[in-house]
């Protein structure tokens, strides 16, 4: 007997019902073992190495002109020769004594800025300023301000590496703090939450995915600015960085 509510059978909509398979018949067929292995990213990117290395080993030897383009057997077996001797890794070591230095002084700087820039009236405005002003500004065309400030040496160095690491920082981190929404601020107010214990306690861990980029961006300008400088001011000073590895 059909149940009150429910409704009467339609076979102009009904699909046909299909046979059953058999047990003996595979349901699914595995792939096969380079197609699960090119699912996984690593792999992917470590084929396009293996691409670019080919290319780069093929074109040099057509061109057949180890000063111009040396290939790449002949670049990696100076680059293990180099890590085998010492003196890659002592290299390695003196630029990242400089390029901490001035990593630390910009991430600082900044913090400074921002800090400043939410807590006392009119201080966006300056920090904008400043900003639109020196973000621009190449940190590498400050190295001869910088030699006639610092001299030729470490000083020189640490002073753009902050330069480029200062207004990347700065602006990321400024970008979230407005980004926090109001109701938020107003709750910390509500707490006794003032100045900088409002940066601290509300906005800063509010903005850590803008202060995470803003890092990452001034950790990669870092790098940039100290191999360039240290073509300079490497070679004159004899400070034995990657730049003057380079040159």
């Amino acid at each position: 007997m059909r149940h009150p509510l429910e409704p009467p059978a339609r076979p102009d909509i009904l699909n046909e019902v299909q046979a059953p398979l058999p047990d003996d018949m595979p349901v699914a067929r595995a792939l096969p073992w380079w197609r699960r292995a090119l699912d996984h990213a690593p792999v992917r990117r470590l084929l396009v190495v293996i691409a670019f290395a080919v290319i780069w080993e093929v074109y040099a030897r057509y061109l057949n002109d180890s000063l111009l383009v040396p290939t790449f057997s002949r670049t990696l077996e100076a680059l293990i020769d180099s890590c085998l001797s010492g003196e890659l890794p002592a290299r390695v070591w003196s630029s990242l004594r400089v390029l901490a230095s001035g990593y630390a002084l910009g991430v600082a700087c900044a913090a400074v800025l921002t800090t400043l820039a939410v807590t006392v009236p009119g201080g966006g405005d300056v920090l904008g300023t400043m900003t639109v002003m020196f973000n621009p500004l190449p940190a590498i065309a400050l190295l001869p301000l910088a030699l006639i400030w610092f001299g030729i040496g470490n000083f020189s160095l640490v002073f753009v590496i902050t330069h480029s690491v200062l207004w990347a920082v700065a602006l990321n981190t400024h970008t979230g703090f407005l980004a926090v929404p109001q109701t938020q601020r107003m709750a910390g107010r509500n707490l006794g939450l003032h100045g900088v214990g409002l940066v601290a306690h509300i906005l800063v861990p509010s903005a850590v995915p803008s202060i995470l980029t803003g890092l990452r961006i001034g950790w990669a300008f870092a790098w940039r600015t100290l191999i360039a400088a240290e073509l300079v001011f490497g070679v004159s000073s004899h400070s034995g960085g990657l730049g003057w590895f380079i040159y």
